[in-house]
């Protein structure tokens, strides 16, 4: 038929004029042409001067919906309809009124109001004239009108792609906003004006706690999307609507990126930096995520859902093409820090902090179907990350495996390997939840082969520590730390020649160990009752075997027991008795008092436990036998302390550092 060889038909509607190519569409680099009717000042709106003058508008375009209401009726379809007049009248009034558009030097700045809406209400009556012709036969009226109706309607199509470019394009807004990379958390002002005067810079529709505004468009603007977007879409022009929307969101989406202080970072340049400035990026990494989630996602998914709010698979879909697109470059960076093998203990928390936050992207994609392949991406990045974050746990396990060092720490302090390992389980322990669910997700992706070995490793670490098992994974292998620790610390203890600060050392690493876990509840948890249970039966036998180890010769030296010859106290005996215990707690107090309790409760216990054995003891000995000692220098030779000079030196014990012999005092 004729209209076939005069119309190129897109759906059911006929196309006129060259398709604009779609980096026309992204950018908007073309320009309307079409009629130049001279028909306003300077300063004048031509649509507005154009539409007052035609009073007889409203009743034209009430004939012409009554003419498409009736061919759509009752009208017998086997032959060509009648042509009435004012057809041609309704196609004249919207063609001037798109050649007044078109004139404007500044047709984004057109009145959004009662007459702008009238416009897409005749576009939509021409679309229906187009659509209602096409199905009936041609003769030469029909074919002229069907193909002149055809014309007007692609030319306001072409219209409604530049006003919608015009709406979109956050470069073309006069508001002036200053972008400056290094400083993107200083407050801006809409990046937009709206299109009527009175809205220029109006509130935003969204500001973030940073005082950075996003989306730049005011509700007024929102409304007129919306109206163009729906006439190009019931037009036919969805894929011109969609390449222009697409383009100019993902823009305006990578300047808030910048805007944000975040740049790419290529895989060259993380083998060249240092942990330090690394970390500085995944800060940045973190934060530009976080705002996706918390702030950038919601507010873009809304917009598309206000623009296109009656194509709501429209608006998923291009949200998930959007969403995909910034989440594509985002993966970029923690699928880049994975390949970094140089892994130490110390960088866990940082891979932690990112798995966390790419479980939190994750959640905010939604579960939409279009977004499932974007999801299952993201939650592989996820994956790898976890395996890098168990990777790194397990480094834990061989630093203190290959601790071998062979020289005893001074005084019996706490070994450096006790309090790293704590702490850094301590820390650990705050993200106990996302540990355990990188452990069990790293199981779970191992062959069976691997798992014989966890069902065995789990069952050697609750081994003869009274524990109830666990499930999860985590929890094995945070028992499996302690474990190996308390075997190294039993073997450091070793080197220690003198027994007795060999037990100093296991209680003071005990005693760490014990206060360290009972501080955190997350650790408490994992290692149970019993645990704690034994650790601290433990700490009183090393407790007994220190004070035997150490009082046991000074007590013997105060029994009362061996002091006679032939039923008489031996002055020789006796006097060898306080000789050796003056020499014995001398030495003693000289070395211990250098020797480190760094936990006061267990350092106080010390003390008091001592004094307790030895200044009743002494108090009572030297009551029995001091009178067999003349008084003067004589006596002070052999009776060098009184109760009291004991007790005083006893508390100097386990500070640390030397000091000197308290002054004594004697009793005459």
């Amino acid at each position: 038929m004729n209209k076939r060889l005069n119309s190129e038909k897109s759906g059911s509607f006929p196309r006129f004029g060259r398709r604009r190519s779609k980096r026309e569409l992204e950018t908007g680099s073309f320009k309307l042409k079409g009629l130049n009717p001279k028909v306003c000042g300077k300063n004048q709106n031509p649509v507005e001067l154009f539409w007052k003058s035609d009073l007889n508008h409203d009743q034209i375009l009430e004939k012409v919906v009554q003419f498409i209401e009736k061919l759509a009726s009752g009208q017998d379809k086997s032959k060509a309809p009648e042509i009435p007049n004012f057809v041609e009248s309704f196609l004249k009034m919207v063609e001037s009124r798109i050649a007044a558009y078109e004139q404007s030097e500044a047709s984004a700045k057109l009145g959004f109001n009662e007459e702008y809406t009238s416009f897409f209400e005749a576009v939509s009556c021409l679309s229906k004239i187009v659509n209602t012709l096409d199905e009936f036969p041609f003769d030469s009226v029909t074919t002229s009108c069907f193909n002149r109706a055809g014309s007007v309607h692609h030319r306001a199509m072409l219209l409604s792609e530049y006003q919608f470019l015009a709406l979109l394009d956050i470069s073309k807004r006069n508001c002036n906003v200053t972008v400056d990379s290094k400083t993107p958390k200083t407050p801006k002002q809409s990046f937009f004006n709206s299109n009527q005067e009175t809205d220029r810079c109006v509130k935003p529709e969204y500001v973030s706690g940073t005082g950075i505004v996003f989306p730049y468009f005011p509700p007024q603007s929102v409304s007129n999307m919306n109206q163009v977007a729906l006439a190009m879409i019931s037009a036919g022009y969805e894929e011109e609507c969609f390449i222009v929307y697409s383009g100019l969101r993902l823009k305006a989406l990578d300047f808030e990126f910048r805007n944000q202080g975040y740049e790419n970072v290529n895989m060259e340049d993380f083998q060249s930096m240092d942990w330090e400035s690394l970390e500085g990026e995944i800060d940045n990494w973190i934060h530009i995520v976080k705002y996706c989630t918390t702030n950038l996602f919601s507010v873009e998914r809304k917009l598309c859902n206000s623009v296109f709010p009656e194509h709501s698979l429209i608006a998923q879909k291009l949200f998930c093409d959007l969403a995909t697109s910034l989440t594509i470059r985002l993966l970029n960076f923690p699928n880049a820090i994975v390949l970094i093998k140089q892994y130490s203990a110390e960088k866990l928390f940082k891979f932690l902090d990112i798995y966390e936050t790419l479980r939190d992207l994750t959640s905010s994609l939604g579960s939409e179907l279009s977004a499932l392949d974007l999801i299952s991406e993201t939650s592989e990045t996820q994956r790898r990350v976890g395996e890098a974050a168990v990777t790194i746990f397990c480094q834990l396990e061989n630093s203190i495996k290959s601790d071998n060092g062979r020289i005893p720490v001074a005084s019996g302090a706490v070994h450096p390997l006790t309090r790293y390992t704590m702490n850094y389980l301590k820390y650990a322990c705050e993200y106990k939840d996302t540990l355990e669910l990188v452990f069990q997700q790293h199981y779970e992706t191992e062959g069976s082969t691997r798992r014989k070995v966890q069902k065995q490793e789990s069952e050697n670490a609750i081994e003869d520590n009274d524990r109830i098992p666990k499930t999860s994974h985590f929890s094995v292998k945070l028992m499996m730390v302690m474990d190996l620790l308390d075997a190294k610390i039993e073997m450091k203890s070793k080197f220690y020649r003198d027994p007795a600060l060999r037990y100093i050392f296991l209680m003071n690493n005990g005693r760490y160990i014990l206060q360290k876990i009972k501080g955190s509840t997350d650790i408490d948890e994992i290692m149970g009752p019993s645990w704690s249970g034994k650790r601290t039966s433990d700490l009183r036998q090393y407790h007994k075997n220190y004070q035997r180890e150490t009082w046991r010769k000074v007590l013997q030296c105060l029994n009362h027991e061996g002091l006679q010859t032939n039923g008489k106290v031996s002055k020789a005996i006796l006097k060898g008795r306080f000789k050796n215990f003056n020499t014995l707690f001398d030495e003693i107090h000289k070395t211990q008092s250098i020797w480190m309790v760094s936990d006061e409760q267990l350092k106080s216990e010390l003390r008091v436990s001592i004094s307790a054995v030895v200044i009743p003891a002494y108090r009572s000995f030297l009551g029995r036998f001091k009178s067999h000692f003349d008084s003067g220098k004589k006596a002070e030779k052999y009776i060098k302390y009184q109760p009291e000079d004991i007790e005083g030196l006893i508390d100097k014990l386990f500070e640390g550092n030397m000091t000197s012999m308290g002054r004594r005092r004697h009793n005459n």
